[in-house]
């Protein structure tokens, strides 16, 4: 059991560090619409580590105007807490905070048995704002524990739009000079990615190390009781040096001795839970071959190759897919819209499909580079192909500088730089 003396220890610095932030510049994020701190149901924001949770969640509480009190379990002193313990919690909280009707409980997953305390929290009309870096808490203990009694916001790392916001740059463009500075504040974004800590870090390679290895270890091999942790970690990094690719789970499991292609599909889905990789499926109007042939995205381009040896180095094709994919997933996930890549059995492709239910509404290539035409007419091709699969004729191919309409056959192809459909 935890000593009092340093849980008043421990909540009072984390008292005093959020109270010294009161002044400091917090950069707006879309997400923040999604929460409610009038709602009577738990505020649940899920995402990877250093994605700026606790930052927005702490900007929403302050634009309330009401009191809050801060528990950040993401704390190696609160390591061991019982859920039994959460009165002595609420004890210190209310010696510390005087009375309160909203509450932030940062991290809440590494004590077993939270939900049953944010349940009482809820009965007592307490309001409840929760972060957690794992998506199995939306996935499986959300659903099972808080049945009907929450609200889930997925936030990512920085936007393109949030990333020039926070950097002073102008993404409302009217002059050649405006134009320039938001193709070098891109071509920075493709290479940087979208921690906000990142921003300020002059070691850029350490701090991605310690990201990636407190997830690996902490969030994954300790929670999960990873047996085979190398091969785990070896696999993990080789699937964010190859990302984005399709996952041949069979394939994996011989390279890294991992006995079954059970185990290699259970580790990764440690890794999308830990919200490091995220997964597209391919498309189909059968919900049973959708299933079938995963593809896989880093959280971040930052960990493609910000890790020291990885070794993706410049190859900017993956890495505006990957940055395409994040923004899909931000403005698509929210109103219930899902999103897969496409292959025909002729082996045209399109990059991504977003549909609601079983209808099609939206279609995106993304290449960096079509100046050759032989790659222009392939992702035309594709997009074309996708097209005339699904029904869909709303068709747009993203590129790093290329503007143009494209019409074939009696479909339209906006082709948008990626600067430019970012900002939209």
């Amino acid at each position: 059991m935890l000593d009092k003396r340093i849980i008043e220890q421990v909540l009072y610095e984390q008292y005093q560090e959020i109270s010294g932030n009161a002044d400091e510049y917090l950069c707006p994020r879309r997400e923040e619409e999604q929460i409610d701190m009038e709602s009577s149901m738990a505020q649940v924001v899920l995402g990877v580590r250093r994605s700026g949770k606790s930052t927005m969640c702490y900007s929403v509480l302050k634009q309330q105007g009401e009191k809050f009190a801060y528990v950040n379990f993401d704390d190696e002193r609160l390591d061991g807490m019982q859920s039994s313990e959460f009165n002595l919690i609420m004890e210190v909280l209310y010696k510390i905070y005087g009375d309160f009707r909203y509450l932030f409980l940062d991290e809440i997953q590494n004590v077993e048995g939270w939900h049953l305390f944010v349940n009482r929290l809820l009965r007592q009309k307490m309001h409840v704002l929760v972060t957690g870096s794992n998506a199995r808490l939306l996935g499986g203990e959300l659903a099972t524990h808080l049945t009907g009694r929450y609200e889930p916001t997925e936030l990512f790392p920085f936007s393109f739009q949030e990333y020039c916001m926070y950097k002073g740059v102008n993404t409302v463009v009217h002059t050649t000079k405006e134009e320039a500075f938001l193709r070098a504040a891109f071509d920075e974004y493709l290479h940087q990615g979208g921690f906000p800590e990142l921003m300020k870090k002059k070691n850029k390679t350490r701090y991605i190390n310690t990201l990636v290895e407190n997830i690996l270890k902490r969030d994954i091999e300790q929670r999960y009781r990873i047996r085979y942790e190398e091969a785990f970690e070896r696999l993990s990094h080789h699937l964010l040096n190859v990302a984005p690719v399709i996952v041949a789970t069979n394939s994996l499991a011989e390279q890294f001795g991992l006995g079954s292609h059970h185990t290699a599909d259970k580790y990764i889905g440690f890794l999308e839970q830990a919200y490091l990789l995220l997964s597209v499926r391919r498309y189909s109007p059968k919900s049973r071959q959708r299933i079938r042939e995963e593809k896989v995205y880093p959280v971040d381009v930052a960990l493609m190759d910000g890790r020291a040896d990885a070794f993706v180095g410049e190859n900017l094709g993956w890495r505006l897919e990957s940055v395409v994919y994040l923004e899909l997933l931000r403005r698509n996930r929210p109103i219930g819209r899902d999103i897969y890549y496409f292959r025909n059995n002729d082996g045209y492709e399109a990059d991504f499909i977003v549909s609601k239910g079983n209808k099609a509404e939206e279609i995106y290539q993304v290449c960096y580079d079509i100046s050759k035409e032989k790659t222009r007419k392939r992702e035309l091709r594709g997009l074309f192909a996708a097209s005339k699969d699904t029904g869909c004729n709303n068709l747009c191919l993203i590129t790093d500088h290329e503007r143009e309409t494209v019409e074939s056959d009696g479909s339209l192809v906006k082709i948008l730089p990626a600067y430019e459909w970012l900002c939209i």
